[in-house]
């Protein structure tokens, strides 16, 4: 079943096109991941299929009563609305019912009095009448997970990290069919990003998103629609597979523009020979010339070269730290931690939002004064700190003389030396936007701006602070490159974790009160570590309680074993877990291929969805019996 189609869809912006006859669709149960470089028409594309931007050219079509819900980046509210008027600002009856219920809960929990029970009573019933008891679990879910834990807290006391995940929040609560996200995962942390990648895998709904979360695409999305020179090419499979297939277009591309320059030279030699064309076949190959010459105008993209900067000696002694503490009023950001930095090392930092890394970055750099014990830098130690708050600079000046403020040239470790447009070029700021005012720039391209005049003050000791949001995914993979060859220290704190993945192999993991665990080894090996760990303590408290019962009872439970019949239990419930963890693996397979029609990657989605459940069942199950 269509959901929607996208017919000839053309949009400029002046003299600068974004995009030219986009055709695409969407049909039921379809998740698809839109991506695209910075500037060429990803939101505004977005815009345009919810109505708020017009198109040049073509259409847009929905299947009649589609319900849609879309995320933009920047949401904008009511600032004087509350957190559950925002929510809840809908007709629908259950909704309706629902934001009665969490407001007279809200109004119980700060007095409990005979007035507020009565309103939560009267609540309920209406609650029972509309059967909204679901939605209202699904409410609840997403509230928790998304830490919107004061759900009468006004619009306008909120951070803009806590104002998108309202906005998020609302998206997922609405029934609708058809969700559409413009970068969904900013200003989540990584365990909220998991959820929502679970949350949204298990929902019977279509799904278009805008997103540079490389592991987050993989795992809600089987297709991926990329907008590249003005033209839209679809890819079903995942990342790489979408990596593979570009290169194959794009060599095949140049293949096609080479030979049709060699065509043109030859056709222009016969064009200032044969000015009239009045025979037929004279005129047939005039008319094809001019094709031959829009096909040879297009440009080649060069491939970006390998970049490694070189960096300022780092002597014997880099950065020593010493039973750090530092907490304001009752939060304890960093309680007692201790760590001498060695050459080379890369260090990834993570731990939910809130918890003390950017405290901690601020301690290290003496941008913060710890409550007790001390920080030792070496000597050769140049510092280069990107922090959230961005760059500031004068609205009226050139990017090209911002850049050139820190230097004309940048040294490379072979030796050679680059200019400032160079460098600029290399992470996509063509020859126009060099010239451009600071005025002029995009938030993106502000923290593209910034990141550059970090990375060309050549420190030895580079600090980034959530460097990823706001890149495009072919930004994203010119930095991971940039990064692997640099030479110094390198500590990122980030939640895009094919980033971390891809540069780090130590982590400092903020377990929240203070506690710094010191990890060898990147995101996804502590992913795995920390599951079994997991599993490990929900066995032991399991256990705890079994031996908290009464003696006879724990004493029984100590010396019980396994009945045939539990034993058969235990056996098969293992054996179903390991074929439904093969049938998955092989669906993940399938879907990644890229040779699925529609239908069976529905199907497919549907069929992992309830896999997912079944086999959450059947470890718990697994669980229990194990400890028999």
């Amino acid at each position: 079943m269509n959901y929607l189609s996208v017919e000839n869809l053309s949009k400029s912006y002046g003299e600068k096109r974004l995009f030219q006859n986009l055709n695409f669709g969407i049909e039921k149960g379809q998740k698809v991941a839109l991506i695209a470089k910075n500037g060429t028409g990803k939101t505004t594309l977005l815009n345009i299929i919810t109505q708020k931007d017009i198109a040049d050219e073509g259409r847009v079509v929905f299947r009649k009563d589609l319900r849609v819900s879309y995320l933009p980046q920047n949401p904008i509210f009511n600032p004087e609305q509350s957190i559950i008027e925002v929510l809840f600002d809908t007709e629908n009856a259950a909704v309706s019912a629902t934001r009665e219920y969490e407001h007279a809960l809200a109004l119980l929990k700060k007095e409990d009095s005979i007035e507020h029970q009565m309103l939560l009573e009267k609540a309920m019933a209406r609650m029972e009448a509309s059967q909204a008891w679901n939605y209202e679990e699904k409410v609840k879910e997403v509230l928790s997970r998304l830490q919107l834990n004061d759900v009468e807290q006004k619009i306008k006391e909120l951070s803009g990290g806590q104002r998108k995940k309202v906005a998020l929040s609302k998206v997922l609560i609405e029934d609708a069919d058809l969700l559409i996200l413009d970068e969904p995962t900013n200003h989540l942390d990584i365990e909220m990003t998991e959820w929502l990648e679970e949350f949204l895998s298990r929902q019977n709904l279509a799904l278009l998103l805008v997103t540079h979360d490389r592991c987050f695409l993989d795992a809600v999305c089987s297709e991926i629609l990329e907008i590249d020179h003005y033209k839209m090419f679809s890819y079903k499979g995942n990342y790489n597979y979408f990596l593979e297939k570009k290169a194959e277009r794009e060599l095949i591309e140049r293949a096609e523009i080479e030979k049709a320059q060699n065509l043109y030279r030859r056709e222009l030699d016969w064009m200032r020979r044969m000015p009239s064309a009045r025979a037929t076949k004279a005129k047939a190959r005039k008319d094809a010339f001019y094709e031959v010459k829009e096909k040879a105008s297009q440009k080649l993209e060069q491939k970006a070269p390998e970049l490694s900067v070189r960096t300022e000696r780092i002597g014997g002694k880099i950065l020593e730290v010493y039973n750090l503490s530092k907490k304001y009023d009752s939060q304890v950001c960093v309680a007692d931690f201790s760590y001498i930095f060695k050459k080379g090392d890369k260090i990834g930092i993570m731990g939910q939002n809130g918890v003390g890394k950017s405290t901690f970055l601020n301690l290290i750099t003496g941008k913060v004064k710890p409550d007790s014990g001390s920080v030792v830098v070496g000597q050769t130690i140049k510092f280069g700190y990107y922090h959230q708050e961005g760059l500031q600079e004068n609205e009226d000046r050139r990017v090209i003389d911002i850049i050139k403020d820190v230097a004309e040239f940048v040294k490379m470790d072979n030796g050679d030396e680059i200019s400032a447009s160079q460098f600029l070029t290399y992470f996509q700021f063509d020859a126009t936007t060099q010239y451009n005012y600071f005025s002029n720039l995009s938030g993106g391209e502000r923290r593209r701006l910034y990141l550059l005049k970090t990375l060309m003050a050549n420190p030895n000791f580079l600090i980034l602070d959530e460097p990823t949001n706001d890149l495009d995914i072919f930004t994203l993979m010119l930095l991971e490159d940039f990064l692997s060859h640099y030479q110094g220290c390198l500590i990122v704190v980030s939640h895009d974790r094919s980033f971390m993945d891809n540069l780090v192999d130590h982590l400092f993991v903020f377990e929240g009160e203070g506690k710094i665990k010191d990890y060898y080894g990147n995101y996804t090996d502590y992913k795995k570590s920390k599951s079994e760990k997991d599993k490990q303590i929900q066995l032991a408290q399991k256990q705890e309680r079994i031996q908290q019962q009464s003696p006879e009872v724990a004493s029984t439970a100590k010396i019980h074993k396994r009945t045939y019949k539990e034993q058969k239990e235990y056996e098969d419930t293992e054996a179903k877990i390991t074929i439904l963890e093969t049938e998955k693996q092989e669906i993940e397979q399938q879907l990644s291929s890229g040779q699925l029609s529609n239908d069976q990657i529905i199907n497919f989605s549907s069929r992992m969805a309830l896999l997912i459940g079944e086999l959450d069942v059947l470890e718990n199950r697994w669980l229990a019996l194990s400890i028999d």
